[in-house]
């Protein structure tokens, strides 16, 4: 690794905001423009340091914020033949001093950087030790001597953990500060590695923790045999003792280290955290082990899981080995052979595994013995792969003398109309209260021996397991459901065709709802800035949120600040979550524009009492505060929306297209001029609203008139 840190031409057009081209002509053009210091002829590198020196001197390097310095710091530690996640490790490992020894770093921030190159690593390798004991500390391998580019970047990190929003007013907040920083150095990670990481979202790993929360105090025991990042594990009681499995011992380090981060120091006693790497079906780690609760999303397809070698693995139990192409059926008697009796296991599973003719043997064994207690299809979008709707499968430990044999099977997407799918469309309040509701109520009903809940048209139905045994023993909930009611029957269809018709009639003539316009003539270039330069001028100001404020679904715990995901701003619909914990780092206030940073030709100015009113944000939101004599939010918020403005201010990675909020260009005019336009702007803006939502109803009374009719809940007159 060179000590003095080196980058490609493609990371200096990061570094610039500009594209790869830009570069190419720069080095033709600028014959001061730094010469290469190593790579090859077709792809060189150059000194980060003179790059920097360069671009600033020619006015092309804005001050970056301190996350992606800190971003850009970690990326020189990466080894090109090496794990793109490794120097995580390194960057965790610190963030735990300042997390459970803040004074470690306060003693030897000072010290020279000769001493500081043995003393750093030194502490960290004896802090580790302490809180995940050897075996953690050795999955971490860190080095016993730092070079000037890993001292920078301890630097970089503890400011960065000082600079963080929330104030540390309360002990809490300081204390997470640390785990806030990794958080958004692993989301940033996982964004720029979408092919090789697909970790669960924090919503969906809430659902299943919440599944197996049980009795009081939630499990004392979890197990996630395929671990990843550590979503599900962060996501259950940091009281309970968490194992976990992962192929990829990077991976398996950085979710040590996430999760090590959000516990609570015990002391001297190590961390209650047992994660190991390796192949889990083919060399369990944990073998014997009996845990209260176990989450899973396994990886799907697997062709090569091990099925000729551990044809007579003691796993399987009863059962022979699961047929090769059921990979993900393996998983399942893996996750049960785990769970102590009457403990819960909940896997995220592909539809098809309810399905598949080759797995019907399996399934109707599952069945037979009382372990397969519910299967609850899941909207598009809950987890990835996110164009799929998942299958949640819960399970229970058999018991000796438990003949309970009745399983729950609830369509959680039901009320979702078509075409309302995806990851920014779930409803996750709403999706968290149908699943929870239904099964609590099913397994407090098979616990206590009273009568089981009734069947909802459309919903859920709890169906006899012997019934469920055919040809095909197919559990997929759709095909066992009663047909579904319209919404309100059929006095709700006739309310909806009233607002319908009623919403029609204000919109009325289009003319009287727009602005009158008129040819402009030729177009004239005009005097442009950008939204940095008005930031720099005092006429706005910018809040970014990077990777947001913790939260949870609304209506499920939190401090009851409501928060609006860029999911919620680019539908148009109130905040879906509530702050997680403690106070936000920003909350709106009228006249603030809110932008997202995924979402191109969407700009939403705040209003008083209206419902983005005093929220927090959520990861991925541009927020803008005008200085009304200055600037007018409207007249922001309609040039935003302007395809021409989001395309030059987009930027683009592999497989996504961000909006640099600084870089947006506003056309120079007074102030007058910009209400004027404001007030176009905001006309245009409600009758586009207006139109949405009756084109939402429109369709919602298509599809109730079409289901009715279909299941013979209604008919023609």
């Amino acid at each position: 690794m060179p000590d003095r840190p080196e980058v490609t031409a493609v990371e200096i057009a990061r570094l610039a905001g500009v594209g790869r081209a830009a570069v190419s002509n720069w080095r033709r053009r600028h014959p001061d423009f730094p010469r290469p210091a190593g790579g090859s002829d077709s792809s060189p590198t150059f000194r980060l340091d003179q790059v920097e020196e360069w671009l600033r001197a020619q006015g092309k390097l804005a001050e970056l914020p301190l996350l992606e310095q800190t971003w850009r710091r970690l990326e020189t530690l990466r080894d090109p033949a090496g794990h793109p996640a490794a120097p995580l490790i390194g960057a965790g490992a610190f963030l735990l001093l300042l997390r459970h020894e803040p004074a470690g770093w306060d003693a030897l921030a000072g010290e020279p950087e000769t001493r500081l190159a043995t003393a750093l690593p030194r502490t960290l390798n004896h802090l580790a030790a302490r809180l995940l004991g050897p075996a953690g500390a050795a999955l971490l391998a860190l080095p016993a001597l730092y070079g000037s580019t890993e001292l920078d970047l301890a630097r970089q990190l503890a400011r960065l953990v000082a600079e963080q929003r929330p104030e540390p007013t309360t002990g809490a907040d300081a204390v997470a500060r640390p785990a806030a920083v990794y958080e958004q150095l692993l989301a940033r990670h996982a964004e720029a590695n979408t092919r090789q990481l697909s970790p669960t979202p924090p919503e969906a790993a809430r659902l299943l923790a919440a599944l197996a929360a049980g009795g009081e105090g939630g499990p004392g025991s979890v197990l996630d045999p395929a671990c990843g990042l550590g979503a599900l594990l962060l996501a259950v009681p940091p009281t309970a003792t968490r194992y976990g499995q992962e192929l990829d011992p990077v991976l398996t380090a950085l979710a040590l280290l996430r999760l090590a981060l959000h516990a609570p120091d015990g002391g001297a006693a190590p961390l209650a955290l047992d994660l190991r790497p390796g192949d889990t079906l083919r060399a369990d780690a944990h073998p014997g082990l009996a845990v209260d609760a176990v989450l899973c999303q396994p990886p799907y397809n697997e062709r090569d899981w091990g099925h000729d070698e551990l044809q007579y693995d003691s796993r399987w139990g009863s059962l022979q080995v699961p047929p090769r192409g059921e990979s993900e059926l393996a998983w399942v008697l893996h996750c049960l052979a785990h769970t102590r009796p009457g403990g819960l296991a909940a896997l995220l599973l592909p539809p098809t595994v309810a399905s598949r003719r080759a797995g019907r043997r399996l399934r109707a064994e599952l069945l037979r013995s009382g372990a397969l207690r519910a299967v609850i299809a899941l909207p598009a979008g809950a987890a990835p792969p996110y164009g799929v709707p998942l299958h949640l499968w819960v399970l229970r430990g058999p018991r000796p003398g438990d003949g309970f044999r009745q399983v729950l099977l609830l369509d959680a997407g039901a009320g979702q109309a078509a075409g309302e799918g995806g990851r920014d469309r779930i409803n996750w309040p709403e999706l968290h209260r149908t699943v929870l509701d239904a099964w609590r109520a099913f397994d407090a009903a098979a616990t206590a021996g009273t009568p089981l809940p009734a069947d909802r048209p459309g919903v859920r139905r709890v169906v006899a397991a012997i019934d469920l045994l055919d040809d095909e023993t197919d559990l997929s909930p759709a095909r066992h459901l009663p047909p579904p009611v319209p919404s309100g029957g059929p006095e709700g269809l006739l309310h909806l065709r009233g607002r319908l018709t009623e919403l029609l009639g204000e919109l009325g003539d289009p003319a009287a709802l727009l602005p009158a316009v008129a040819a402009a003539g030729p177009a004239r270039p005009a005097s442009a800035v950008t939204v940095g330069e008005l930031a720099r001028a005092g006429a706005v100001e910018v809040y970014s949120s990077g990777q947001g404020a913790p939260s949870r679904p609304g209506g499920d715990g939190g401090s009851g600040i409501a928060l609006l995901t860029d999911g919620d701003l680019i539908a148009g619909t109130a905040p879906s979550a509530l702050l997680d914990a403690g106070r936000p780092p920003f909350t709106t206030r009228p006249g603030d524009v809110l932008v997202p940073a995924l979402g191109p030709g969407v700009a939403r100015v705040v209003e008083a009492g209206g419902p983005l009113d005093g929220v927090a944000l959520g990861r991925q939101i541009h927020a803008l505060r005008p200085e009304p004599a200055l600037l007018d939010p409207e007249f922001l918020a309609g040039q935003l929306r302007s395809t021409h403005v989001a395309r030059r201010a987009a930027s683009h990675a592999s497989t996504t297209a961000r909006l640099d909020i600084r870089r947006a260009e506003l056309p120079r005019l007074p102030i007058d001029h910009q209400r004027g336009l404001g007030a176009a702007y905001r006309r245009i803006a409600a009758f586009e609203a207006s139109l949405d939502q009756a084109a939402i109803l429109a369709h919602r009374l298509a599809q109730g008139l079409t289901d009715g009719l279909a299941t013979g809940n209604l008919t023609v007159e």
